[in-house]
């Protein structure tokens, strides 16, 4: 095998090869892409298909890890590294799959996932090594640090009841600064939910950067997916004005976390897991409680973060992390606080 690799740069594209149609539905309960396990519950039929067995003539596809909406994700081998002693070789590959690889513009789609959260030097964001373009494929794949553990959903499943303050804050706090360093560096995530969260080994990480988008005037040369065109997010996690086709926002990236947070706290989601639309038309905002775990001076960000209408979510991930960080009042303080109210 020879020690030369190549590294292939997609040329940005221009703003009218932004579009790529589809009307494929997308799944609400996602895969876990990274945690190394074989996903049972996928079917390998809809994953991205005919890869070669090597990549690039350097990653060597083991296993499909896991399938989602638009992405397959695979264990590989990094040949290189393996030659030269690295005695753990291993990383993720993202492709898209069979239904999105087939347009003309999906390796510009791609390598906006990348750009995007490429940004972002995060302890708590996903790490992406590089994007490259397989040339006797043609497939466009994204090699990424491979991750174990559980995503946030598989988490809740065994905390019916959310979790006590302490372990909450733990998780919270990392996956709101996060979001919180995503949007200060101009980065849009665009599919907020418990199962785009690993809690892996060395720390939570944020991952699935691929419905994002920049916040208007940056990377202007980068594609944008249509969301008129395709329904791509998790309809439970995402925010009114989304089901009701207007563009993805910071603020609407803020509902989705907070609907995670809320379900952090209480291992019920606060809605009843109905969408937004449903939700607001049955006014269940109305009858919305602090969960019994929260601590009571976080509740009012929350529940801010929490409004069905765009205007009334006066609050970003900055602030959310603000009002989370602050230490719980004491014991004395509090019965003092309830004495006076």
């Amino acid at each position: 095998m020879s020690t030369k690799h190549r590294l292939i740069v997609q040329p940005t594209p221009t703003p009218d090869s932004a579009m790529i149609a589809s009307n494929v539905k997308q799944p609400s309960s996602p895969f876990s892409p990274l945690s190394g396990e074989p996903q049972s519950s996928v079917s390998e039929s809809n994953a991205a298909t005919e890869l070669p067995e090597i990549l690039c003539k350097r990653y060597k596809i083991e296993r499909l890890l896991g399938v989602g909406g638009m992405g397959a994700v695979y264990r590989a081998r990094d040949l290189l590294r393996e030659q030269y002693g690295d005695p753990d070789p291993y990383v993720a590959i993202k492709t898209l799959n069979e239904e999105f690889a087939e347009y003309p513009d999906a390796n510009a789609l791609l390598y906006t996932e990348f750009a995007l959260t490429s940004r972002l030097r995060h302890s708590n964001v996903i790490r992406l090594y590089a994007f490259d373009v397989d040339p006797q494929s043609q497939r466009a794949f994204i090699t990424m640090e491979p991750l174990k553990g559980p995503t946030l959903d598989q988490f809740l499943e065994s905390h019916p009841d959310g979790l006590p303050w302490e372990e909450y804050r733990n998780i919270a706090l990392p996956l709101i600064g996060a979001l919180a360093c995503a949007h200060e560096r101009g980065v849009l995530h665009g599919d907020l939910k418990p199962s785009n969260v690993m809690l892996a080994k060395d720390g939570l990480r944020l991952f699935d950067f691929g419905l994002g988008q920049p916040v208007k005037g940056l990377l202007n040369g980068l594609p944008k997916l249509s969301r008129k065109r395709i329904a791509a997010w998790t309809p439970r996690y995402a925010a009114l004005e989304l089901l009701n086709g207007e563009g993805l926002t910071s603020t609407a990236d803020v509902y989705g976390l907070a609907c995670i947070l809320y379900e952090l706290a209480s291992g019920l989601h606060p809605y009843s897991r109905l969408t937004a639309k449903q939700a607001k038309t049955m006014q269940q905002d109305k009858s919305l409680q602090r969960p019994a775990n929260l601590p009571a001076h976080c509740w009012p960000a929350l529940r801010l973060a929490l409004a069905f209408d765009k205007e009334a979510r006066q609050i970003g991930a900055r602030g959310l992390l603000e009002a989370f960080s602050k230490p719980r009042p004491s014991l004395i303080r509090r019965i003092f606080n309830c004495q006076a109210g």
